[in-house]
């Protein structure tokens, strides 16, 4: 395995300079965009973490593939340990975040670039695993849909955009935003989070560098440092593996608490096409032990929704009993099951 240097390695110069905070068609340069400015942010990007470089790996592009690929699977391994060593803070944060959404609240994730593009990706897949609405668990890009293919110019160094994109959806003190950025110094996601933090929202600051801004500025920051990149300053790569691994717990394990899943079966399933539609009968089966015929009669009668199928089979009620008994138990399956077997 590749040895890895100290977070106080030499990193190189970033190889995207500093743009205006906002998009401007104005060919006079901004402040942000003189000399000084990047000096300045050069500065800042040789202290992390995530932009250090490897002067072990500066001749990787002349190794056989199939040693530049045991390197990276060797640094992948890394990346589990990271996020390990922030559980307790993870778990915290859930916790917060799912006490809200019981009161109605969103999960609302922002970010820019890699950092955004899957905090979107962990939004989207809300609704078919856990039959949520759309607007439940949502995901804020830097430069709207359009930054999902293409980069955005300046979308990322504006703090008022974030802001902007919060307001447009009308944030309560309900709400969770979790600002995501490698760095934690991206202004999109510190500007997000602060700007949510000032209307009472809950707040949570996901990066990968230690003592980042992003995890000051949040009321439960996450601070995944997984070390230097493969490819210097490339946290597509390991941070980028390190945030989709606790977006995913933070997503499921707050789903779970708020009673989307019957132990490990996803009960809130959305059947929107025939491999959903076989998985919502197996889902029933290996709840219920039942035939295939009940199964079928049951999951007719309730209309397809999962959990009042299971419900159905399991407490010998009908639909409409089974879908009051759900709704007096806050949507937990087995709550409601309690109900009819004290």
């Amino acid at each position: 395995m590749t040895s890895m240097p100290s977070a106080s390695s030499a990193s190189a110069a970033s190889s995207t300079p500093s743009v205006p905070a906002t998009p401007s068609a104005s060919s006079t340069p901004s402040a942000s965009s003189t000399p000084s400015a990047h000096g300045e942010l050069r500065a800042q990007l040789a202290t992390l973490t995530t932009e250090a470089f490897r002067p072990e790996l500066a001749e990787i592009d002349r190794l056989p593939t199939l040693e530049i690929a045991r390197i990276m699977n060797d640094e992948d391994q890394t990346v589990p340990a990271a996020v390990a060593a922030q559980l307790p803070r993870i778990a915290a944060a859930i916790d917060a975040t799912a006490e809200r959404m019981a009161h109605g609240g969103r999960l609302i994730y922002a970010g820019a670039g890699t950092a955004g593009r899957l905090g979107v990706l962990d939004a989207s897949e809300c609704p078919p695993t856990f039959n949520t609405d759309p607007a439940e668990v949502v995901g804020l890009i830097a430069g709207g849909p359009t930054a999902m293919v293409t980069a955005v110019e300046g979308a990322e160094d504006s703090k008022e955009l974030a802001a902007a994109d919060l307001d447009a959806l009308k944030l309560t003190a309900d709400d969770t935003v979790v600002g995501i950025s490698a760095s934690g110094r991206t202004p999109y996601a510190i500007g997000a989070v602060e700007h949510a933090r000032s209307l009472g929202a809950l707040t949570i600051g996901l990066s990968n560098n230690a003592d980042s801004v992003l995890g000051a500025a949040a009321e439960h920051g996450i601070e995944v440092v997984v070390g230097p990149e493969l490819l210097t300053g490339s946290t597509r790569l390991k941070a980028g593996t390190a945030q989709k691994l606790v977006l995913n717990m933070i997503s499921t394990i707050t789903m779970i608490r708020l009673g989307k899943t019957y132990g490990n079966l996803m009960v809130d399933v959305r059947a929107s096409n025939e491999k959903l539609r076989a998985r919502s009968h197996r889902i029933v089966a290996l709840a219920t032990g039942a035939s295939d015929i009940v199964i079928e009669a049951a999951l007719t009668a309730a209309e397809g929704e999962v959990k009042t199928a299971i419900l159905i089979v399991l407490a010998e009620v009908d639909a409409p009993t089974a879908n009051r008994l759900l709704t007096e138990a806050n949507g937990h399956l087995r709550a409601a099951l309690a109900d009819t077997h004290p």
